[in-house]
């Protein structure tokens, strides 16, 4: 007889990745993983995408489900000679098994989403890509911009005139992308209307001597865990008389066209759906109507303890399954304060850093994730924001060009020189996402200024002829490796050979100089590090440098 399966007697089972049957002890299962022959419970992720952002490639992950929609394009204007056609939908691809890796994208796997904004009326919408995949622009519909609809992922319909409806899924892809806009006929009087925009499923409609074409359906899909219709044609603007109707919007988020000359109703935002056509009322055109703004899903599965890194705003689905997570949110960097002619500006707050674990989610709940811009010359950054948990933003620098000085923030500006003998605080920081700015110093012969805040130590206060330094940041290994975040920025320094401030921990930037003139270097990207600070030279000012944007890295448990 042989002993298996945890002491049942019988023959033994094998395990797989996918299953494991019968009852193990925990040293069976230690052996069979280190074999790499044990199930791991996996987890499937959605993220959704409606602005311009990126995606990191958790590791593990080789490929992903996506869908990629275009912004649609406008409707048409209406005039006194004719009626607006409607805008055709934003492109519309989907498919499974798409290629990613931690090396690919920019090579360290971080890969530009790009979401392509909806076209004004008469204008085109614009392309969304992901990776590979480019899903085009929705045409817009015939207006003043032209007789015929525009061709894109889907076409434009006709203006009166008689305009033609614009090709569709251009250029061509399998499957398709759209389908074209419907004509229009070829008269005014008395209501006739403009052509419908094509839906990714459906062509739009023709225009009748009484109804403007309804814009073609757009296709539903399920990635997001239920199911959504996009990319759905702009209906074709309408003559008002007693019998005519305007066209319809496609189902996904086509927008109606307009009997007469009304307001219009832009399409659907995140839907790709294209704009309504104007109408016409004694001679007076209505205007078009926008098209919507497009989108990008990506899902894809991970094991559990997976980490993930959002270095741009996105919406993060909680997996099935998973209760809680750790995480890391770091706020956009104060920018370095604005040079002057007359002293020198304090180093930029680091972003505030918020550090957890066993923080409790909700299966199949929707999370907004935030990442703050750093802050511009002069400017504070921006916050960052998880749940609950907002990271503050990093207070700019001060400068006589402003205030001397430094704002509060999730770590504090540094205090701004000027001249003849104003010496600025430092800004607050907020406890105990970080640190307070340094303060400034004049003497007469020099204007340093101070260092901006970090998430582990206060910028240094400005001494005769030196600037603060940045304060320290903090490290966090959530990533699975040691990573510094969040030091302050180096103050500018004013004078003839003197010491500029560092950045604190190697990702604030460090301040500028005078004499010799050293120009001012920004906050890292993704670390939340203040700016540093500008001065005056003996040209034009050095300005003061931006922050580095904030992120947000979670891991589920």
């Amino acid at each position: 007889m042989s002993r298996g399966n945890g002491g049942i007697i019988g023959p033994a089972n094998i395990p797989t990745t996918a299953s494991a049957k019968g009852v193990w002890s925990l040293l069976e299962q230690i052996i069979a993983q280190r074999q790499g022959i044990w199930p791991f419970v996996n987890f499937s992720v959605v993220q959704t995408f409606t602005a311009t952002s990126t995606w990191t490639c958790p590791a593990g992950v080789t490929e992903v489900e996506y869908l990629v929609v275009a912004g649609g394009g406008g409707g048409g204007d209406g005039s006194a000679g004719y009626v607006g056609g409607g805008g055709g939908a934003g492109g519309f691809r989907t498919g499974t098994g798409l290629a990613v890796s931690t090396t690919g994208g920019d090579g360290n796997g971080n890969y530009t989403v790009t979401v392509g904004s909806g076209g004004a009326r008469d204008t085109n919408g614009n392309d969304s890509i992901f990776s590979t995949i480019t899903s085009t622009k929705g045409g817009y519909g015939g207006g003043d911009s032209g007789v015929n609809g525009s061709a894109g992922g889907s076409g434009g319909g006709g203006r009166t005139s008689p305009g033609l409806g614009g090709a569709g899924n251009t250029p061509s892809v399998s499957p398709s992308q759209g389908n074209s806009g419907g004509n229009a006929i070829d008269a005014l009087s008395p209501g006739f209307g403009g052509g419908g925009g094509g839906g990714a499923s459906a062509s739009g409609g023709n225009s009748t001597s009484t109804n403007g074409g309804n814009g073609g359906a757009g296709t539903a899909s399920s990635i997001s865990g239920s199911s959504v219709t996009y990319a759905g044609g702009g209906g074709g603007g309408v003559v008002s008389a007693p019998t005519t109707v305007a066209g319809t919007g496609g189902a996904g988020g086509g927008a109606a066209g307009q009997k007469g000359n009304g307001t219009p109703t832009d399409a659907t935002a995140n839907t790709g759906g294209g704009g309504g056509g104007g109408g016409q009322t004694s001679g007076s055109g209505g205007p078009g109507s926008a098209g919507g703004s497009g989108i990008v899903i990506l899902k894809y599965i991970v094991p559990l303890q997976t980490v993930f890194t959002f270095k741009g705003t996105t919406t993060w689905k909680c997996p099935t399954g998973v209760t809680s997570v750790d995480y890391l949110v770091v706020a956009g960097g104060g920018g370095g304060g604005t040079g002057t002619n007359s002293g020198a500006s304090g180093g930029g707050g680091a972003g505030g850093f918020r550090t957890g674990t066993g923080f409790s989610v909700s299966a199949g709940t929707n999370y907004t994730i935030t990442v703050g811009a750093g802050g511009p010359e002069g400017a504070n950054g921006n916050n960052s924001v998880f749940s609950t948990i907002t990271s503050t933003a990093g207070g700019r620098g001060g400068s006589a060009a402003n205030s001397t000085t430094g704002n509060s923030g999730g770590s504090g500006g540094g205090g701004g020189a000027a001249s003849p003998s104003t010496a600025g605080a430092g800004g607050s920081g907020n406890t105990p996402e970080g640190s307070n700015g340094g303060t400034a110093f004049v003497d007469g012969t020099a204007w340093p200024a101070g260092g901006g805040g970090g998430a582990s130590a206060a910028g240094s206060n400005a001494t005769s002829g030196v600037a603060g330094n940045g304060g320290a940041g903090s490290n966090s290994s959530i990533s699975g490796s040691s990573v510094t975040y969040a030091g302050g920025g180096g103050g500018g320094v004013q004078g003839s050979n003197k010491t500029k401030g560092s950045g604190g921990s190697g990702v604030g930037g460090s301040g500028g100089r005078s004499s010799p003139n050293e120009a001012a270097v920004a906050g890292t990207a993704n670390t939340g590090g203040g700016g540093g600070g500008g001065c005056q030279a003996s040209g034009p000012t050095t300005p003061g440098a931006a922050g580095g944007s904030g992120i947000v890295i979670i891991k589920i448990n």
